[in-house]
C-alpha cells in the first residue's frame, strides 16, 4: 500500500497570492503547497482522496497515467472538489465513482448538473455519485473504506480509514469518540494541522499533535497547512520522531 501526497496546502495554497512572508518566498520546494489531496494505491485499487482545483497540475507531476477506481470526497468546499471536471482524461479508462455523503452529493449535483443528468453531452467527465455515510463501510474492489464522522467547525464532514491501516482526516477541528476508536491501530495517520494559532474550524499544529497521540498511529503526517504554519524545515525539527510535516510529492509506503 502506498500514498502519494498530491497537495498539502490549505484553501489558498502556498505561496498565497500577494504575500511576501518567509514561507511564501521560501526556495525550499517543501514550502510550496498545492491544495490538499492524496492518491492511494492498494493491492487492487487506485483511490483519489479529494479532487481540488490543482488536480490537473498535481497529476502532471505524477509519474503514471492510470485508471482511478474511485474518488473519496471529504466535503463540498471548493478546495476539495474544484477539480472534478479535470477527471475527464482518466474517464477514457472507465467510469469513475465519486463517493460522498448525501449533503455533499446534493451540492455536487447543484454545482455540476451537466455531469449528473441522464443525458450528458459528449466530453463531460464520466463520473457518477455513490452516496455513503459515516460508520458504514464499503469496498472499492477488495479494498475496504470506512467513512468516519469529522467536524469541520460545526460542519459534519467525512474522514476515511482504508484497509484498517491508513487514516485520512482533513479540515478537522474535532472528532467524536467513535471516530477516534475506529482509527485505533492504523499504521499511518494523515491529518490536518493548519497553523500555529487556534482556528475556529481547523486544528492547530498543537491540536493535531494531541489528536495524533490519542489515535496512536505508528507514523503521522500533517497536511492542509497554511503559510502561517511556518517553514517546513523549522517546524519539522520541533515535531516528535514519529510525526512529520507532509509535502507535495511525498510518497509513503505502508
Amino acid at each position: 500500500m502506498k500514498i502519494r501526497i498530491l497537495g498539502s496546502g490549505t484553501s489558498t495554497g502556498v505561496p498565497e497570492v500577494g504575500c511576501t512572508c518567509p514561507v511564501c518566498t521560501s526556495t525550499d520546494p517543501r514550502d510550496n503547497r498545492l491544495r490538499t489531496s492524496a492518491l492511494v494505491h492498494t493491492d487492487d485499487a487506485v483511490i483519489l482522496i479529494d479532487c481540488g482545483p490543482d488536480f490537473r497540475e498535481q497529476m502532471l507531476r505524477t509519474p503514471a497515467f492510470e485508471r482511478i477506481d474511485g474518488v473519496l470526497i471529504t466535503h463540498e468546499h471548493y478546495d476539495h472538489v474544484g477539480g472534478l471536471d479535470d477527471l475527464r482524461p482518466f474517464c477514457r479508462l472507465g467510469e469513475i465513482p465519486i463517493h460522498a455523503d448525501s449533503y455533499t452529493a446534493n451540492h455536487l449535483r447543484a454545482r455540476m448538473p451537466y455531469c449528473f443528468v441522464e443525458q450528458t453531452y459528449p466530453g463531460v467527465p464520466r463520473i457518477y455519485l455513490q452516496e455513503t455515510e459515516a460508520g458504514r463501510a464499503f469496498h472499492i474492489h477488495g479494498t475496504e473504506v470506512l467513512p468516519l464522522r469529522v467536524m469541520h467547525g460545526k460542519l459534519p464532514i467525512l474522514g476515511y480509514r482504508i484497509n484498517h491501516r491508513l487514516g485520512y482526516i482533513t479540515d478537522m477541528l474535532t472528532m467524536p469518540d467513535e471516530s477516534y476508536k475506529a482509527l485505533q491501530g492504523v499504521d499511518v495517520l494523515i491529518i490536518n494541522a493548519l497553523r500555529q494559532k487556534p482556528h475556529p474550524t481547523h486544528q492547530s499544529i498543537a491540536e493535531a499533535q494531541q489528536a495524533a497521540r490519542q489515535i496512536g498511529a505508528k507514523r503521522t503526517y500533517f497536511i492542509h497547512m497554511s503559510h502561517h504554519a511556518g517553514l517546513h524545515a523549522d517546524i519539522q525539527q520541533q515535531l516528535p520522531p514519529n510525526m512529520f510535516f507532509a509535502y507535495d510529492g511525498l510518497e509513503i509506503d505502508l
